[in-house]
């Protein structure tokens, strides 16, 4: 008798022995969900699976987390739509065992995979939807390191006030983005530009002719065009607004950083030209120790300047990866816990998490840029911040008179 026990209490040690240090070099795994087809904007989504990347490589390259387990990163496609995100989320949580998920683009996607983080317990980021509700919520599981369209609409507003444009024309599509973004513009104009007129329009996303509502925007005789399309739309409102004759000859201001991206100009050609649009990131800002190392590496292994998408989705993942070793431990209650208790390194400054009013809550909000291209296939290190004034590198331009 005391021979068996003595052989099963040697075979459990023996099993102890061979599955420790196995157990202790199990991988963390981090859930990219990002549009990677249409009706997504897929090349957004490219680019932040990209970073991720490069941020899990350099993570894994400093010995990991937790002790030396390392980063692994599970991607899946949402597609740009509510159900293909849930479906992905439910997986990433369920079957991948994900301690958290970053990659979030749009609004509508992202809205939909917060009630899923809260029901898995399962930290969630916006790397660049943008929608109020977003954080409004005050979901326990919900962060983002992004842009608030309400700061990003009044933003908008003083530059259509200090350009002096008296008659703005807002077009953008039926999501949650879109519906967002004339909801905030209209409350940022009746406070902040009473004296101003604005008309909206809101399309299906589907729509591939935009011809009479431009037309329609065009009669109407605005002094700027708001292109708030994501994507494929907002590439059709350049195209056929160029086509009617509507753009340039009206300024247009896009709404987002999508031409910085190295398809704008493939996708355009001169018809791009003249476009003012919204940034985040611009390669002459100082950026920290961190998304120097970032930058200098992502111009060595592409042969092109970072693009925002990039650069926050790699802060996210070694953000993360700082949290669980703040934590202790890959559980997720202790690690909201820290993400809420530390202070940590962005691309380009601290980022930190409280819990405010309104949408500031879990929120890191990067600057917000407005540039401008003045000549066709102008690289995007070339074109000048145009606003905010205290961060300009150069003066807005009108089309010259032909």
């Amino acid at each position: 008798m005391i021979g068996r026990v003595r052989t099963a209490l040697l075979a459990a040690l023996l099993v102890i022995g061979l599955t420790a240090p196995a157990l202790a070099q199990k991988p963390v795994k981090i859930g990219v969900l990002t549009p990677l087809s249409p009706p997504g904007d897929a090349a957004a989504g490219q680019f932040i699976v990209r970073g991720a990347k490069m941020g899990a490589e350099d993570v894994n390259a400093r010995g990991g987390v937790l002790g030396g387990r390392k980063i692994e990163l599970v991607v899946e496609d949402d597609a740009g739509t509510p159900e293909k995100g849930g479906a992905g989320f439910r997986k990433l949580a369920s079957q991948d065992q994900a301690v958290a998920v970053v990659g979030q683009f749009h609004s509508s996607v992202m809205t939909a995979v917060q009630a899923l983080a809260e029901q898995f317990k399962v930290p969630v980021f916006s790397t660049q939807a943008s929608a109020r509700q977003i954080t409004e919520k005050h979901l326990n599981y919900t962060f983002r390191t992004h842009v608030i369209d309400p700061d990003r609409c009044q933003m908008w507003t003083r530059w259509v006030k200090e350009r002096g444009f008296k008659r703005a024309a807002l077009i953008t599509e039926n999501t949650d983005y879109g519906v967002g973004l004339v909801d905030e513009t209209k409350k940022a104009f009746a406070s902040m530009y009473p004296g101003a007129e604005l008309k909206t329009i809101i399309f299906d996303r589907a729509v591939v002719d935009l011809t009479p509502q431009l037309l329609e925007i065009k009669n109407w005789k605005p002094d700027v065009l708001l292109n708030g399309g994501i994507g494929t739309p907002m590439y059709l409102i350049i195209k056929q607004a160029y086509d009617v004759g509507l753009h340039p000859a009206v300024p247009m201001l896009i709404s987002y950083d999508a031409p910085a991206r190295p398809e704008y100009w493939k996708t355009l050609g001169e018809k791009g030209t003249w476009a003012s649009f919204i940034v985040y990131y611009h390669p002459t800002m100082k950026l920290t120790a961190r998304g120097e190392a970032f930058r200098k590496k992502y111009m060595a292994d592409f042969k092109e300047d970072p693009i925002y998408g990039a650069l926050n989705a790699y802060s996210q993942v070694v953000l993360l990866a700082d949290a669980l070793n703040a934590a202790k431990s890959d559980n997720s209650d202790e690690l909201v816990k820290a993400l809420l208790a530390g202070k940590f390194e962005g691309w380009n400054g601290t980022i930190s998490f409280s819990r405010g009013e309104g949408p500031y809550w879990q929120q890191w909000t990067p600057p917000m840029l407005v540039t401008q291209y003045t000549k066709p296939e102008m690289p995007f290190a070339d074109v000048k911040i145009v606003y905010p004034t205290e961060l300009k590198t150069g003066d807005w331009m009108a089309v010259p008179k032909r």
